[in-house]
């Protein structure tokens, strides 16, 4: 598994970004290792679909910073990493091309930004057009599942709430419902866009809050959020704590 990790870190060092969206994931993946090493051997099926989803995992973190165009990338870059993988020399001689590497990374990152930019604008503007939708002063977005009672919420209240967090595409990042258990917060304390829609909700309310990216993380990138991203947010306000 040591080797697993370090060849994981072999791939995310050519990425910068990759490697600081994972970070966390490869810390807790290092101490869950320590923790295993007294376990009894791993069924080598479980293994098997262990290491495929770590593979996939790692798949999905390259994808999202590379473009790759058609067959013969893909067959490429995967006879790279298991030549890697299985100790083989390499076919190239690998530090004439890390110019080359570097230069296409920039020149992906910014094609996939700009893609992203033209989607979130399309999705943004879709939505607003949605029926129940309003919009917020600060661009925040909120559509009304259900009203719920009571009184509403103030900029600095603390509030009880289940949710669930997704990127345009349906990418969950976060939800209360998974780690079931509802979270607690004083609406001074979240990203902008929380703070302007959830006072627009009661107690046993539930919506769909949307957060262009100026009133979420801006251009921070956060685990698997990528920078400039807009969210979309199911809530259910439980209840207004103070």
């Amino acid at each position: 598994m040591k080797k697993i990790l370090f060849m994981m870190w072999a791939v995310l060092l050519a990425f910068p970004a990759v490697a600081q969206e994972t970070d966390a994931a490869v810390t807790q993946a290092s101490t869950d290792t320590a923790s295993a090493a007294v376990e009894p051997a791993q069924d080598p099926a479980e293994r098997n679909k262990m290491l495929y989803s770590l593979g996939f995992l790692l798949g999905d973190n390259l994808k999202r910073q590379l473009v790759l165009d058609n067959e013969d990338d893909y067959k490429a870059l995967s006879q790279g990493m298991r030549d890697s993988l299985l100790n083989k020399s390499s076919q190239t001689v690998l530090d004439d091309y890390k110019p080359q590497i570097i230069e296409k990374y920039k020149q992906d990152a910014q094609i996939i930004s700009q893609k992203r930019a033209e989607e979130q604008k399309e999705y943004l503007e879709n939505f607003s057009k949605e029926k129940g939708v309003k919009v917020l002063d600060n661009g925040a977005m909120i559509k009304l599942a259900k009203k719920g009672k009571g009184r509403t919420a103030k900029a600095d209240s603390k509030v009880t709430v289940n949710y669930e967090g997704k990127l345009i595409d349906g990418t969950k990042f976060d939800s209360s419902y998974d780690r079931k258990e509802p979270f607690t917060t004083k609406l001074t304390d979240v990203i902008p866009c929380w703070t302007k829609a959830l006072q627009q909700m009661r107690p046993a309310s539930k919506a769909t809050v949307v957060c262009p990216a100026d009133t979420a993380y801006g251009n921070r990138p956060v685990g698997v959020i990528p920078p400039n991203s807009a969210l979309v947010f199911t809530v259910e306000l439980i209840s207004i704590d103070e």
